[in-house]
């Protein structure tokens, strides 16, 4: 009888316990130097390493790399979900979600994986790896100008949904307060969510994605530079398949003499450099996404495209810190693991996933 009335209180205990156990794998404890810390200090510059040889390789990777941390992160936190292919028992993982369309830089992610596993098995998580490949693209990309140290000690979760995705990323159609919703949601500012954008200054987008500001009505209403819309039109009417730069200083010289805009502030000759002309391009209203003009539409977010326009070093220092920030946001599922293979579960057959 003794026994048999202490089963419930027993239960509940054990139950308190699982919660916390749970709640602690979701708010894992990061630290700069995670892996140095366990005698494993060639983890980040292996990670360097293969980063910076496929951006010789493909420059275009690094802007894949940064999309793909802020497209795993902001689903769930960073767990490296994202980085889940379709299994029989979950076909519609992230990368499945109209939102994710043309993510790239998983090949990239895969060799880290492998490289890190013949050296240290077991130890260094996806999610780690993708923290680590953004950041070195990020310094790659902009010349060593944005660089940072990042927290790390992450797991990987099991779980990843294409409704999750779909339901979480912020659309390229977003007016100024879906963004600041969204964002909200997060806890990240007006602030933050004007230096985050900051990002279209590089990589390309998909038609479907733009679409909608090739109509007469955005060109009416003052909210797309005439002439940068025409060379949108001219482009994706030779081949709507095709992708657009995000950022009109890596288009052609054809095109940009179509726009009217053949000389691009801070261009400096090549493509996907990480720097401040996003700014330029908003205030210009030559950017491609309806997201994009919606900053101009908040006098607090205007003020502050205008800010990063004229000064470009500010940006670089606040566009680390709000990557740094992103890279804290925890992991929200219940089970999380070192994947073996970054783009599998350790046990398909168990799990959320």
């Amino acid at each position: 009888m003794k026994l048999n009335a202490a089963l419930p209180a027993l239960v509940a205990t054990l139950l308190v316990v699982a919660t916390q156990s749970a709640a602690a794998a979701g708010s894992q404890q990061l630290a700069v130097g995670y892996y140095n810390a366990k005698k494993c200090g060639g983890v980040e510059p292996i990670v360097r390493d293969e980063v910076y040889k496929a951006l010789n390789a493909d420059r275009s990777k690094g802007a894949a790399l940064v999309r793909l941390f802020f497209h795993d992160c902001w689903v769930k936190g960073c767990d490296g979900s994202v980085l889940l292919d379709a299994s029989p028992k979950n076909p519609y993982p992230e990368k499945a979600a109209g939102s994710n369309i043309g993510l790239r830089g998983f090949d990239v992610i895969d060799r880290i994986k492998a490289r890190l596993e013949s050296v240290y098995p077991g130890v260094v998580s996806c999610a780690d790896i993708l923290a680590f490949a953004a950041r070195d693209a990020t310094r790659y990309l902009s010349d060593g100008h944005i660089d940072y140290a990042v927290p790390s000690g992450r797991r990987d979760g099991v779980a990843s949904r294409a409704k999750d995705a779909d339901d979480t990323l912020p659309g390229s159609t977003f007016s100024f307060a879906d963004l600041k919703k969204n964002f909200a949601k997060k806890s990240f500012d007006v602030e933050e969510l004007v230096v985050l954008s900051g990002a279209h200054s590089i990589g390309s987008a998909h038609y479907p994605s733009f679409k909608d500001r090739l109509g007469a009505a955005p060109a009416a209403a003052g909210e797309i530079d005439g002439r940068y819309q025409a060379a949108l039109r001219n482009a994706v009417a030779r081949d709507r398949s095709r992708l657009v730069a995000n950022d009109i200083r890596d288009e052609s010289y054809a095109f940009k003499k179509d726009a009217g805009y053949p000389m691009v502030a801070g261009g400096y000759g090549r493509r996907d450099y990480l720097n401040n002309t996003y700014y330029h391009n908003a205030l210009d209203n030559r950017v491609l996404f309806r997201s994009d003009w919606a900053l101009r539409t908040d006098g607090f977010a205007l003020g502050k495209l205008k800010e990063y326009r004229d000064k470009p070093k500010e940006w670089d220092s606040d566009f680390a810190d709000a990557m740094v920030k992103l890279s804290k946001l925890p992991g929200e599922g219940k089970d999380f693991e070192i994947r073996k293979k970054c783009s599998a579960v350790n046990n398909p057959a168990g799990g959320h996933y």
